[in-house]
């Protein structure tokens, strides 16, 4: 709007300077028409009562006191040209005669002989300043018989249009000064208006998340372009809403088809040695066997062994579907790591902290689970045959985090591993069901806290687990409150 209003400002300024001159061009090329009118009708009455016979060589004589008379009457200067252009008479004072010119130019004099008016005006020249045009025409007798030249010097005075112009473009320039004024309060309230609409659909756009229901919008007094707008984001939400859903509800249904699979093949692997242990004793029983008494317990133990498996699957499973529940409490994690630790019996396990205290809230069961699994995962990186093995444990605050370090000097994790070490059933081992470094990670994640590792091939693995400190005084709830 505002370009808009400069450019139509300009386009009417120019125009308006454009009219102006071209009226004032025609108003002096019609004044000098209308006096030179005048004037020949003038001469030609003195022509007709004058007494001296009408020639050229009389013109001067003839005109010896009418040719001020002229010039004062009608407010111009007159010169009068014989028809060979030499300077008969001038209505100037005699001291300043010598500014005329006393010849008219070759080419206007062949001008005036070849038209068929017998009339020619010299073009706009300027001259002291000063600019004018001259008109030359035949001066004729009674029987139109070309006696001599009459030329008329005629000054363009603009100083009327100039005036008029410069007033002009004054009011012009206080009118459009006001409009522009107005043009840019008008865009912007309208493009607060326009921006507003379009911000607040920007920011439901930002806040878009498949996870969690997404808000619509309600732009019922927009314009027309922005509920469009406003109607398709609405339309979107719905079919995102839909969408997520459908993911939601079959990662769900693939996430217990893969549950099932591994439950069912961890079970299968105690069941198939059960069923041959079975089968076995049923084959080779015997009542009267002497060692009857011993064959069923190594038959008992195995099958008590078998069923110990079934039963830590279940377990694993049920820990890594659903965690208990938190159970917080305002704890000295130093003491409580600690108390995790005493359980092994291993002599290269090295514990170090910075601080005597470190107290937070949290559940120290859950804690504990956190640091008898990294060190469990650190004593089985150790070969048997391993020369110096050390896990070193510590701990330290930064920056209002509580940070655990695991380190081992065992065998490493391999690249290709690396970055699938927290998936849920993934493992190096043996035995197992790769799932404790998953339950680590839920538990960690559900206290907005970070586990990450760093490994090298041969030189081992270094757990880094970080809480945030959580202000123990904070709590609403304070009663059963323990420091461990």
């Amino acid at each position: 709007m505002i370009f808009v209003t400069l450019v139509a400002s300009m386009l009417i300024a120019a125009v308006s300077i454009y009219q102006f001159k071209k009226e004032a061009k025609d108003y002096h090329q019609e004044r000098v028409d209308r006096k030179e009118k005048a004037i020949k009708e003038h001469i030609n009455y003195i022509l007709a009562t004058t007494t001296y016979p009408l020639s050229t060589e009389n013109l001067p004589l003839i005109f010896r006191e009418r040719i001020h008379e002229l010039a004062n009457i009608h407010g111009m200067e007159i010169n009068i040209y014989d028809l060979n252009g030499e300077l008969l008479k001038s209505s100037k004072a005699a001291f300043s005669i010598d500014t005329v010119s006393q010849k008219i130019d070759e080419p206007i004099l062949r001008v005036i002989r070849s038209t068929a008016e017998k009339r020619y005006v010299d073009l706009l020249k300027t001259e002291n300043g000063k600019r004018y045009r001259s008109s030359y025409s035949y001066i004729k007798d009674t029987k139109f018989k070309p006696l001599g030249i009459l030329n008329l010097p005629y000054i363009e005075d603009d100083g009327y249009y100039e005036k008029e112009i410069n007033n002009f473009m004054m009011r012009f320039f206080q009118v459009y000064s006001f409009m522009l004024l107005i043009s840019i309060i008008i865009a912007y309230f309208l493009s607060s208006y326009i921006t507003k609409s379009l911000k607040s659909i920007s920011d439901r756009i930002t806040e878009i998340r498949l996870s969690s229901v997404n808000e619509k919008i309600d732009q019922r007094d927009s314009p027309q372009e922005i509920s469009q707008l406003v109607k398709a984001y609405n339309g979107l939400v719905d079919d995102l809403d839909e969408s997520a859903a459908k993911l939601a509800q079959s990662e769900r249904e693939q996430a217990w088809r893969e549950m099932a699979k591994q439950v069912a093949h961890e079970i299968k692997n105690p069941l198939t040695p059960m069923r041959l242990t079975v089968q076995s004793f049923q084959r080779r029983f015997n009542p009267d066997d002497p060692d009857i008494n011993k064959k069923l317990d190594e038959y008992s133990t195995s099958l008590i062994q078998q069923i110990d498996t079934m039963s830590s699957v279940a377990s694993a499973f049920s820990s890594f579907a659903s965690m208990p529940a938190q159970q917080n409490e305002t704890i000295n994690m130093v003491k409580v790591v600690q108390l995790a630790l005493e359980i092994f019996n291993e002599n290269y396990i090295v514990f170090s902290s910075e601080e005597k205290e470190i107290i937070t809230r949290m559940d120290r069961t859950q804690l504990i689970r956190i640091i008898t699994n990294l060190v469990k995962n650190a004593t089985q990186a150790m070969s048997k045959d391993f020369a110096n093995p050390l896990i070193e444990v510590s701990m330290y605050s930064k920056d209002n985090h509580a940070v655990i370090a695991v380190r081992d000097n065992g065998k490493g994790i391999s690249i290709e591993n690396k970055s699938r070490i927290f998936e849920p059933k993934f493992t190096t081992k043996t035995s197992g069901m790769g799932l404790g470094l998953g339950i680590i990670k839920n538990i960690v994640e559900n206290y907005n806290g970070t586990i990450t590792f760093t490994s090298e091939i041969g030189k081992g693995t270094t757990f880094i687990v970080e809480f945030p400190i959580i202000d123990a005084d904070s709590s609403d709830n304070k009663e059963g409150q323990t420091i461990m």
